[in-house]
Formats: structure tokens, C-alpha cells, sequence
């Protein structure tokens, strides 16, 4: 009983966000059109998918997801581990970082559109963007946090060159902060999906705003609740592998 506890009060939580939202239009305290209730998801979701437009959005933002995703987070660990080795390079880039850091993704739309046009690679440039600096200050923290004792005996042995102390003694150790980083970027890349794709790139975000435009509001939901689910699958599967890469820390 006690091991079921958790999931029996988290689904009756869940039952009764679900009714108090199904009420709140039925009572009248909120226009449907403006809060359409649950039991009206479903048809919405089924002309969505009927239509063939869930399906393509859905693939759509997914490929740009994980392009985005890869490429910023692939840039930031590679810095991450540079800089976080390499104190003369950070402090090259210190400097840079304090200029650029700041700037909100949303504020490299315009370039983004002035460099690609208004398609993918212009979306995949503002999902990188969007990550990077995530995944770049969690490498380089995870990397500055290698126990120098450590660092030490590894010398001791004969891991003195860049590459075999990387290989043998920095990433190992310096992993489970990487991963936290690029866990927290799984979910601010699916924030930034939307963002690089309401300003006319199709996929989710797009399909939101046409339906917003629309009053559509159940539709507008239905791409919420899509993004939801995304979301939860991809960091349900990086949890498993997460603790498959780490299973010699239990």
C-alpha cells in the first residue's frame, strides 16, 4: 500500500484538476470558447489527426528538436570541456560569454530569418541557440568539479596528456553533472520549439498560432497537450538511460 500511495494520490490529483476544469466553462465562470473543457479535446484532437496536420506538425517539430537539440548541446559540451580544462581559454572567452549569455533566444529571431529565411534551419539555429548556454555552464561547472585529488593520482599513473586524462578521468567523473545539464535542455528545447516556430516555420508552435488566430482554442490545447506528452516520453527514456550510464555509482 505504501509503495502505491504515490501514484493513487497523484492520479486522484490528477481527477480532480481534470473535473474542476471540465466545471469551470460548464458553470459559465469561464467562456468555453476561451477555456474549452476536457471532454471537448478529443474531436478536436481527432479532426487534427484526421486532417493529417497533427501528424506533420508532429514530425516537423520533432526534426527540429533534435537537430537543435544535438547541435546545441553538442556545442556546449564541447566548450564546456574546453574551457572547463583550460582555464587561459576560458578566460578568452569570459568576456564574450558575459556579452552574449543575456540575449534571450527569442531576441536572434530576426537574424535567424535574415540568415536561413523563414524555414528549418532557421528554427533548428533558435532551438540551439536555446541550449547551449544550458549545457555549456553544467559541462563546464561538471568539469571544474573533477576532484583535483583525483586529477592527482591519474598523473601519478600516467594520464598526463589532454586526451587520455579526458578520456580516462574527466568525463567519467564530470558525467552525472553533464547529464543534469542536458536533461534541464530537453525540456528548455521543446520551450524553444515553439518559439522558433511562431513566426511561420511549420510544426507545433505554427499550427498553435493559426488556431489561436482562429479562436480555436481546443486545438490550441490539443498542441499543448502534444508537446506535454513529447516531453514526458523523451525525459522518461533519458532518466532509463541516465541511470543505465551511471548504474556504477548504486
Amino acid at each position: 500500500m505504501t509503495r502505491s500511495r504515490p501514484l493513487l494520490l497523484g492520479a486522484a490529483g490528477l481527477i480532480a484538476f481534470l473535473a474542476l476544469w471540465e466545471l469551470v466553462p460548464l458553470i459559465g465562470l469561464i467562456n468555453p470558447m476561451l477555456l474549452p473543457p476536457p471532454s471537448a479535446l478529443p474531436a478536436a484532437f481527432g479532426r487534427e489527426l484526421t486532417s493529417g496536420l497533427w501528424f506533420s506538425a508532429l514530425l516537423s517539430s520533432l526534426s527540429h528538436y533534435v537537430l537543435g537539440l544535438a547541435i546545441g548541446a553538442g556545442c556546449g559540451v564541447a566548450l564546456g570541456i574546453l574551457t572547463g580544462m583550460s582555464p587561459p581559454a576560458e578566460e578568452a572567452i569570459a568576456w564574450v560569454v558575459r556579452l552574449l549569455r543575456p540575449i534571450p533566444g527569442l531576441a536572434w529571431v530576426p537574424f535567424a530569418i535574415i540568415w536561413f529565411g523563414v524555414n528549418a534551419p532557421a528554427a533548428i539555429f533558435i532551438i540551439a541557440i536555446g541550449v547551449f548556454w544550458i549545457v555549456y555552464f553544467a559541462t563546464l561547472g561538471a568539469v571544474r568539479a573533477v576532484d583535483r585529488d583525483l586529477l592527482e593520482v591519474a598523473e601519478a599513473f600516467g594520464f598526463r596528456s589532454g586526451p587520455a586524462r579526458l578520456v580516462k578521468i574527466v568525463l567519467p567523473a564530470a558525467t552525472p553533472g553533464i547529464l543534469v545539464g542536458l536533461r534541464t535542455a530537453l525540456g528548455q528545447a521543446w520551450m524553444a520549439v515553439v518559439a522558433a516556430e511562431i513566426f511561420g516555420v511549420f510544426g507545433l508552435g505554427q499550427r498553435m498560432m493559426q488556431a489561436s488566430s482562429l479562436l480555436a482554442t481546443d486545438i490550441v490545447v490539443v498542441y499543448m497537450l502534444t508537446i506535454a506528452a513529447l516531453y514526458g516520453l523523451i525525459d522518461t527514456g533519458f532518466v532509463r538511460l541516465q541511470n543505465w550510464l551511471l548504474r556504477w555509482k548504486a
